[in-house]
C-alpha cells in the first residue's frame, strides 16, 4: 500500500481504498490456488503467472502495482545514469551549458549505440543549427 502511494498518477485517493480491499482479497484467493503461485520466484514471475493464468483482469489494481514495482528498478538506474553521464557532459568548461542543451548532449552521450550509425559531422550540423552560437562548432 505504501508502494502505491508514491504513483498518485495511477492511485488517487478512492483506488488507494480500492486496492486496499483488493490486495485482502487477493491475498485470500492466491493462498487458495496453492500450485499456481507456489513457486514464484520473484515480481517477475508473479507477473507472468498473473498473465498467464488471465488473473491479471481480476486484480487489476495488484497487476499495476506489480508492474509498477517492475519498472522502478529500470527507471532508478536510468536516472542515475543520467546523473553519472551529466559529470562527463557538464563540466568546469561547459559550467554554463542551457538546460535544452545539455539534455541533447546527454542524449547522445547515453545512447551512444544510436549514434553509431550517424556521422559526427552531421550530429555537429545539427547542434549548430540549432541556435546562434558564439563559436562555430567544427
Amino acid at each position: 500500500m505504501k508502494l502505491a502511494t508514491y504513483y498518485p498518477n495511477e492511485f488517487i485517493a478512492s483506488k488507494l481504498e480500492d486496492l486496499s480491499y483488493e490486495l485482502d482479497n487477493y491475498i485470500d484467493y492466491v493462498r487458495e490456488m496453492n500450485n499456481a503461485f507456489s513457486n514464484l520466484k520473484g515480481l517477475g514471475d508473479l507477473s507472468k503467472t498473473l498473465v498467464k493464468t488471465n488473473i491479471h483482469k481480476t486484480w487489476g489494481l495488484v497487476y499495476l502495482l506489480v508492474k509498477l514495482s517492475l519498472i522502478l528498478l529500470v527507471a532508478t538506474a536510468t536516472v542515475e545514469r543520467a546523473f553519472s553521464s551529466m559529470k562527463f557532459i557538464k563540466n568546469d568548461f561547459r559550467n554554463r551549458i542551457g538546460d535544452d542543451f545539455l539534455n541533447d548532449c546527454l542524449v547522445c552521450f547515453i545512447e551512444d549505440e544510436v549514434f553509431e550509425s550517424v556521422s559526427n559531422d552531421a550530429i555537429i550540423d545539427r547542434f549548430q543549427n540549432m541556435t546562434t552560437r558564439r563559436v562555430q562548432l567544427k
